[in-house]
This record gives structure tokens, C-alpha cells and sequence, in this order.
């Protein structure tokens, strides 16, 4: 059996991981992070809808179980360095501040967390400023207050998306420009291409975990370890500390031993790997409880007498719904455009529908994303199986709101001159905004790490992955996860 050794290791090189690498490169501590995947190759197919979505080319993830349905399914996590931001949509909106606060939703109450906004905020304008986030203040009538703008101005709609504005603004809603994380910087190399959402970027001007952190630590003498399984962690007799991390790399085990473990595998695998290691900071009973995914559909509205030929069309957002205000009495949740889809990128969903058919939609085609916060239910949990399957138990909940949600974006886009609306709920199976899994709270027997993130039950166990939210919001979690990585650093337990 190898031996590697280090002062820290770091499971998981994703968005908590790579940015937790990229805190703790000049620390002067001897960083190990260490990745399940390989590097994703930059090649043609990365651009292609035919490679990545009709043929899956980049899915690697292994088949999950349903626990509800009784069936396998493909889950929406991708193994690679970088992890799921390899192929994310890269908007970056923070959460709002009442995110932080107890929210009343229709079917319970979202938690509050014991991290304000105002302890996040500096480590988001941080994270912005790492991730090259473009974006524009005050349109968004539920942004929270920040110390800082942007560091980059907003991309500019292109003609459709500018039209879908004004169309939006007339009906009284505040449509504004969604934070994007590109490299669109003088001289920076995006090509506001349409293949971002859902694709790799073969030029490096998405601002995934690999790019924008996980190169940069590597460059300062961080370690990476690629296609590295960590199977297991062991522990002191007394429970107390974790000794080894014991991991399987082509072929071969591998014993990892550090003074300091953390856990970035994402939301199901942090759990997974924690129930695997004997229930492992388990005395709440809390680990691998609580997951929460979104409750998201997609809404394509079709006006057939105009041709959509948007290039980038991920540029606008819509909050008017998501707090109570003038337009609902409820949190209802969020609206941001898809990248452009394309027939190929729909074909596999629709089989029976001609590719003709499906071409002439496209074209003629605006695409929503909707999303509206799920609770952390604790029979919602990740369920580790005899045969060595991860299983998941989610039942979805605050559905009432979703379809709200749906019925009103659905009057507004008919309203905004699109006669035609498609709509489909997303099932189990999209779980890329995975969280909840080991929840932070300053009560030991309600969660499993505190609010810096180290689990009650260890002294040298942390998590900065999107397992630790205690909810979900209704926005995209990846600025989050990068913020909270970039506090959990600062706080300096990690290397005192």
C-alpha cells in the first residue's frame, strides 16, 4: 500500500474544494487536494450538442438509485477536476440576505443559518472578484447590500434577450442583468459563444473551479492528486480524529495521512463517504439527512414569427417572485435564462419528435430556468446501499409555489408575445444544485458541522462544500460555496 502524507488534504476539487486549495496556496501548509476525476480534455467535442448532450461524451458519474422509484438513474455530477462547474451555466448570484434568515415558505419553514449575510458578505465580494463575476447593481429589487460593485460591468443583452426585457418591463417587472462568471475582460478570451451552459469551455473563459482556482494553487506548490476514489477515513480509537484517508488510484490503495481532513466531494458523496466510515461525526444523526436539490423546471416560450438567433443568452433574470412584494404575497422563487438550447440538446429528452420539428422550435425559441426553494426535509436523505450503490430518498415538497411560479412566467411570456409555452418539471436526476447533507449549527445535536464548518464530532474534520447549507434559497449555490470556502480559509482553524 502507498503512503501519501500532508498537513491538509482536501476530498473534492470543485467549487468548495478548488477555491478552499487556492485560499490556503501561500499558507504555508503542505495542501493535498485530491480528485476523483481526471482533468476534462479540451478538445472539439466540447462545443459540440451532438458529443455532449446526445451522446453524453463528459458523463461520468456512476448510476445512482432511487429509493422512491425502485430504479437507477444517470445523477447530473460530473468527476473531474473542477468538478460540476466544468460544465455549470456559471451564474454567480449571491444569495439575499433574508436567505440567511428564517423564510415562511407554503409548506414550512426554511431554517435560518448561523452565518449571517453580513459575515458572508466580504467573502462574496471575495469570491466575485476570484471567479471574474460580470454583473450590474441595482436592478434586482431583491439584491442584498454590498461593500463593493462588481469587479466587471454586466454583459449586454443581445437583441432578443433585450427584447424579452423591455417586454418584461412592461408588465411591471424589473428584469435585470444575471452575475455571470466569464472571462469577457479586455483581452480575456471568452467568445460569448453559445455553447457555455451545459458545455465545457474549450478555451478556458468559464470561470470554473479549475481554471480560476484550481491551476492558480497548483502554480503555488498545492498538490493534486487525480483519479483518486477516496473510499474510506479512519480514525483514532476514541473517535476523536481522523489518521488516514484510504483511496483507490488506478488500481492501486492508497493510504493518505494529514493532520487536517476536508470533505468537498459534493453534497451525496461527502455524505456517502462519511456513512461509509463507520457513521462518521454522526451524533446528531444528521449526515446524508436534509438533502435538497430545487424544485426547477424548464420553460421554453416559442413565438413562431420570430427567429431567435441569440448567441450568449444567459444575461437576464428575473427576481420580482421571489420574496413577498408587489407582484406575490410568498416566495415564489427565480427566473434566468438558459444557455441557447438547440435541437440536439433536446433530442434525447423528446426521441419521438423529429429533428425538423425540434429545429424549427429552437429557432424560434426563448429558454427558462425556474427555480424555487425545496425544505430540508430529514426523510429527504442520501442512503448508502449494501451493494455499494448511493441511493437517494427525495420526495419534493414546496411544490405549490413552484407551480405558482410556473403559471405566472407562463402568463408573462404569453403576455411578453410568445404564444407558445412548454414547460417540464425537472425529476431527480437534476441534482446539480445539490446541498443539505451535513448542515452547520451551533447546536452539536441539530447539525453536523459548526459555523466554521468542522464537525462537531472531530477535531481536525471540516466540510466547505454545499453539504453544510442548512437551506437551499432558490438561487444557484456555486457563489456561495466559493464564499463560504473563502471564509471557512480566513478563519484560520485550518492551519493554526
Amino acid at each position: 500500500m502507498t503512503e501519501v502524507t500532508c498537513d491538509i488534504a482536501i476530498i473534492g476539487s470543485g467549487m468548495g474544494g478548488g477555491t478552499l486549495a487556492w485560499a490556503l496556496r501561500d499558507s504555508g501548509a503542505d495542501v493535498l487536494l485530491v480528485e476523483r476525476g481526471d482533468h476534462l480534455p479540451r478538445e472539439d467535442q466540447n462545443w459540440s450538442p451532438q458529443e455532449v448532450f446526445a451522446h453524453g461524451r463528459y458523463k461520468n458519474a456512476e448510476p445512482w438509485f432511487d429509493e422512491l422509484a425502485g430504479t437507477e438513474f444517470l445523477p447530473g455530477v460530473h468527476y473531474y477536476v473542477g468538478g460540476n462547474t466544468k460544465v455549470y451555466g456559471a451564474c454567480l448570484p449571491r444569495f439575499r440576505e433574508e436567505d440567511f434568515k428564517a423564510v415562511e415558505h407554503t409548506d414550512g419553514t426554511s431554517p435560518e443559518w448561523p452565518v449571517t449575510y453580513a459575515e458572508m458578505e466580504p467573502y462574496y465580494l471575495a469570491a466575485e472578484r476570484l471567479f471574474l463575476v460580470h454583473g450590474s447593481p441595482g436592478g434586482d429589487p431583491t439584491e442584498p447590500w454590498r461593500s463593493g460593485d462588481y469587479p466587471y460591468p454586466a454583459l449586454p443583452h443581445e437583441p432578443a434577450m433585450e427584447h424579452l426585457s423591455r417586454r418584461f418591463a412592461a408588465q411591471g417587472l424589473r428584469p435585470f442583468p444575471m452575475p455571470m462568471g466569464v472571462d469577457l475582460r479586455a483581452g480575456g478570451p471568452c467568445l460569448r459563444c453559445g455553447t457555455c451552459d451545459g458545455f465545457p469551455c474549450k478555451v478556458a473563459a468559464k470561470s470554473d473551479a479549475e481554471t480560476r482556482a484550481v491551476r492558480p494553487a497548483v502554480d503555488a506548490g498545492v498538490r493534486l492528486m487525480t483519479r483518486t476514489r477516496v473510499r474510506r477515513l479512519e480514525t483514532t480509537p476514541d473517535g476523536r480524529r481522523i489518521t488516514a484517508a484510504v483511496a483507490e488510484t488506478d488500481g492501486r490503495t492508497v493510504r493518505i495521512k494529514a493532520g487536517r481532513f476536508v470533505l468537498a466531494a459534493g453534497a451525496v458523496n461527502t455524505a456517502t463517504l462519511m456513512l461509509a466510515s463507520g457513521d462518521l461525526a454522526n451524533s446528531s444523526g444528521m449526515v446524508g439527512r436534509r438533502y435538497m436539490v430545487h424544485n426547477s423546471t424548464f420553460l421554453v416560450a416559442v413565438d413562431p414569427r420570430r427567429i431567435n438567433d441569440v448567441r450568449f443568452q444567459k444575461t437576464l433574470g428575473v427576481n420580482d417572485w421571489y420574496l413577498p412584494g408587489p407582484h406575490t404575497d410568498r416566495p415564489l422563487g427565480n427566473l434566468q435564462m438558459l444557455g441557447k438550447l438547440r435541437a440536439p440538446m433536446i433530442k434525447a429528452a423528446r426521441r419521438w419528435v423529429p429533428v425538423p420539428v425540434l429545429r424549427y422550435m429552437t429557432g424560434h425559441s426563448v429558454d427558462i430556468y425556474l427555480t424555487t426553494e425545496d425544505l430540508p426535509d430529514p426523510g429527504n436523505r442520501v442512503v448508502p446501499r449494501a451493494d455499494g450503490r448511493i441511493g437517494v430518498r427525495w420526495r419534493p415538497n414546496n411544490l405549490a409555489p413552484h407551480r405558482a411560479l410556473v403559471k405566472r412566467v407562463s402568463a408573462a411570456m404569453r403576455a411578453a408575445g410568445y404564444p407558445l409555452v412548454f414547460t417540464e418539471r425537472m425529476n431527480i436526476a437534476t441534482n446539480s444544485h445539490q446541498c443539505g447533507t451535513a448542515t452547520m449549527s451551533a447546536d452539536p445535536s441539530a447539525g453536523v458541522v459548526d459555523p466554521g464548518c468542522r464537525a462537531h464530532d472531530l477535531d481536525n474534520l471540516w466540510i466547505v462544500d454545499s453539504s453544510v447549507f442548512p437551506s437551499s434559497a432558490a438561487l444557484n449555490p456555486a457563489l456561495t460555496i466559493a464564499a463560504n470556502a473563502l471564509r471557512v480559509a480566513a478563519l484560520g482553524a485550518l492551519t493554526s
